[in-house]
């Protein structure tokens, strides 16, 4: 997109707003649901004495729309504007963490929570590709690189204040209302924390309806009204089917889901388990102190990771180091091994362990998202391919994530994250063989090249 197509964007009629009075809240509103669903949500249906495998299972599915977003994306620009999509999902995300809060009233509470839960992982993957797309469509590729910095702040801010804040928060509320009893003390203050969520929702979209752009107009709008649903859906096809047989897919396919199998494994049972009992293996953790060690002090470490790993790639190109960074994001699963196990009261080497974990998670991450662009995603659809592959990534994580609680019910902490170890091993065999196609620079690799298997060099990996 040229700057005069942009230009023409702001003339029509929108007043000229710098990115900086949107961009930090737009990224906020696109990071707050997904690690609510993702983390939050869990602490609070065990608050309530939901199953562990209940838990794990259902709140693993209803993240399936990141998954399948790109297949409902194409059709959204037909008749109305990216920023109509941004505030309608802001609102209806709004209005459904109220109806989980009021939810938690009835009796039979789970079913109808995850049911509104579910229509907030729908609106929230949804709002994803709206927001980007406003992103790109309002703002120049200069000013485009010009706050990518601030938005990946604001969307780990969001991280921040769902898994830290408040996670603490309700800690807090659960101690104030601990008088009527554990189930009360755990509703009233999780009905709070839904309430906060639903406001914060509401007032970002109403903020949004001034000051958000276009983003670009409607496909209709535009002009472009012979455009129909049809069209859109044989665009789609030939989309797939173009990514479907790229060279490699298929390994870099099983590439994408194993990378983070060990995760999907863990990222439903670590707060379960920080929480759970000592008698039955946990560590017995509040939420205040899950909110600090998880969710503040982890996710800070999560960025410096993601930080240093890029001036690690960059200094030795992606080739050199993807192993490298395979072995950093899954070794460090074994410290929940060893927590398991030894089941320490210090609150100082259970942060200790947590930092450590999502330090490497945040180094090692990198090194799969920047091989889905530069492997996966260049060709002629490069900016959908990249979204496919982002789909499957989370399909990977999803759907061990699904079997995380029957397994550690099954084998109990000290077992099952041995098993998670173990459950890494094929990641590692699969980076190792993973072939390229193209060079640190982009460009395509000779024939012969391109076709061998590009396994790193065993002295290389000796000096690293």
């Amino acid at each position: 997109m040229t700057y005069k197509k942009n230009k023409n964007i702001m003339s029509s009629g929108e007043k000229k707003i710098s990115p900086i009075a949107w961009v930090p809240t737009a990224y906020f509103a696109m990071g707050l649901p997904f690690v609510v669903l993702n983390m939050a949500s869990v602490l609070m249906f065990q608050g309530l004495g939901v199953d562990d495998v209940q838990i794990a299972f259902w709140t693993s599915l209803i993240l399936l729309p990141w998954t399948l977003k790109p297949l409902w994306s194409p059709f959204l620009e037909l008749f109305r504007t990216r920023k109509f999509y941004v505030v309608t999902t802001q609102f209806i995300t709004g209005v459904a963490f109220g109806l989980v809060a009021l939810s938690l009233t009835f009796n039979h509470f789970f079913p109808v929570a995850i049911a509104f839960l579910a229509l907030v992982a729908f609106s929230g993957a949804t709002h994803d590709i709206a927001c980007d797309g406003v992103y790109m469509g309002a703002l120049t590729p200069a000013q485009q690189s010009k706050y990518i910095g601030w938005q990946g702040a604001f969307y780990n801010i969001a991280k921040l204040a769902a898994t830290g804040g408040l996670v603490y928060l309700s800690g807090y509320f659960i101690s104030r209302f601990s008088a009527e009893g554990t189930f009360i003390a755990n509703r009233n203050a999780w009905m709070i924390i839904m309430g906060i969520l639903s406001v914060t929702m509401l007032l970002l979209a109403l903020y949004h309806i001034f000051i958000l752009p276009k983003g670009g107009e409607a496909a209709v709008s535009a002009g472009k009204g012979r455009r129909t649903a049809a069209d859109v859906a044989r665009e789609l096809w030939m989309v797939l089917k173009d990514f479907f047989t790229k060279k490699h897919i298929w390994y870099y396919i099983a590439f994408i889901l194993l990378y983070r199998f060990g995760e999907g494994f863990v990222v439903k049972i670590v707060p379960l388990f920080l929480k759970a009992g000592r008698d039955v293996g946990g560590l017995g953790l509040d939420n205040q102190q899950i909110g600090v060690y998880y969710g503040t002090f982890g996710a800070a470490a999560f960025v410096l990771g993601s930080l240093l790993a890029g001036y690690y790639i960059s200094g030795r190109g992606l080739r050199r180091t993807l192993f490298s960074l395979c072995c950093i994001f899954n070794i460090p699963f074994a410290v929940y091994a060893f927590l398991a196990f030894f089941q320490p009261e210090s609150g100082w080497l259970i942060a200790s362990g947590i930092v450590f974990e999502y330090f490497g998670y945040g180094f090692g991450f990198v090194g799969l998202t920047l091989f889905m662009m530069q492997q996966v995603a260049p060709g002629k659809h490069q900016m959908a391919h990249y979204a496919f592959a982002s789909g499957i990534m989370n399909l990977g994580v999803m759907i061990p994530g699904m079997l995380s609680g029957w397994l550690s019910n099954a084998m109990g902490y000290s077992a099952f994250f041995i098993f998670v170890l173990v459950a890494t091993i094929p990641a590692f065999i699969v980076t190792w063989f993973v072939p390229f196609r193209y060079d640190d620079k982009g460009q395509l690799l000779e024939a012969a090249e391109a076709d061998a298997v590009m396994a790193p060099d065993t002295d290389e990996i000796i000096k690293q």
